[in-house]
């Protein structure tokens, strides 16, 4: 979740405060349209020109700053090198971009571009956004070697990266593949299965956009899957509930309540809203229209298992 703090939409850079998980940070925004490059021998060249801000640009000293282009015909972005860019002539410097990128990143989220003066432009689907933002430094410092770079390709497009594949690199390389890598499946995993769920939470139905992806069986979990299968759509309420255990999704297809944890917050007198959450459970909850991408079962009593269910171990 991000919220807008600048005082002014016209504002360099965009202030924004970003939440994600149980972490939150500043991030700073300098972002103008992507338009063609004008120049007809380059019919593929798209550019940013940086208006009404002067050198050098004002940088971020407690969170992230990034420098963008955004392409409003396919919702994608493309990322520069802040670093690179930091210092620059008067005027209305411009920063380009092959369009060809920008088409596959719609394909596959991230797309890595190599420009004549060495720097990485990168071409961002929205999903991927916070990937590029938490990431942006060193993909741009990194990106520019060839075996990284090619790494970074396929971790993008979530083939699997094995560890012979990542043994001889450095180890903040290593950490920059996989933690592409990572993204790029749990981004794919959500969309996945928020599609399968229509964007409706499994046990509210609700939808408003406050629908998240989770996992039945854990992620850290020894079998563990990012097949839909795997996947439910529950709100944010309830998905924290089923990750503390306090509800849990039997064979059935209910979402039932733990009765263990249950007492555990009754004992600490913890208890305040359990008789509205108890109103939604024990009736069949939202399934996909897809049986192939309803919750397996095996997933659902791995789960329960893992998580220390009453029955299940």
């Amino acid at each position: 979740m991000g919220v807008y703090v600048s005082e002014s939409v016209r504002t360099h850079p965009r202030h924004f405060l970003v939440q994600y998980l149980e972490e939150s940070f500043s991030l700073w925004v300098y972002i103008w349209t992507l338009t063609f490059g004008g120049r007809q021998s380059l019919p593929n060249e798209y550019r940013i020109q940086m208006t009404s801000i002067s050198s050098p640009l004002s940088i971020n000293s407690n969170g992230y700053t990034i420098l963008l282009g955004y392409y409003p015909d396919l919702n994608i972005f493309a990322g520069f090198d802040c670093k690179q860019h930091s210092t620059f002539t008067t005027g209305s410097p411009s920063i380009q971009i092959n369009i060809n990128a920008i088409h596959n990143a719609l394909q596959n989220g991230l797309a890595f571009m190599t420009k004549d003066n060495q720097e990485i432009a990168i071409a961002i689907r929205s999903d991927q956004f916070l990937n590029y933002v938490l990431n942006a430094q060193i993909l741009h410092q990194y990106g520019s070697d060839t075996t990284t770079l090619n790494l970074l390709t396929k971790a993008a497009q979530s083939e699997e990266i094995k560890p012979q594949d990542i043994e001889s690199l450095t180890v903040e390389r290593k950490k920059l593949v996989t933690n592409v890598s990572r993204y790029a499946r749990t981004a794919n995993f959500r969309q996945q299965v928020l599609n399968a769920y229509e964007n409706r939470c499994a046990v509210t139905r609700t939808q408003l956009k406050l629908v998240d992806a989770a996992h039945i069986l854990p992620v850290v979990a020894q079998n563990s899957s990012d097949h839909v299968s795997n996947g439910i759509a529950l709100s944010p309420t309830m998905h924290r509930a089923y990750d503390n255990c306090l509800i849990y999704l039997d064979e059935n297809y209910q979402m039932k309540l733990n009765d263990d944890k249950a007492n555990e917050l009754i004992a600490h007198h913890l208890h305040g809203g359990l008789e509205q959450l108890k109103h939604l459970l024990d009736q069949a909850i939202h399934l996909p229209a897809d049986r192939n991408q309803r919750p397996n079962l095996q997933f659902i009593r791995e789960a329960n298992k893992y998580r220390r269910i009453s029955g299940y171990y």
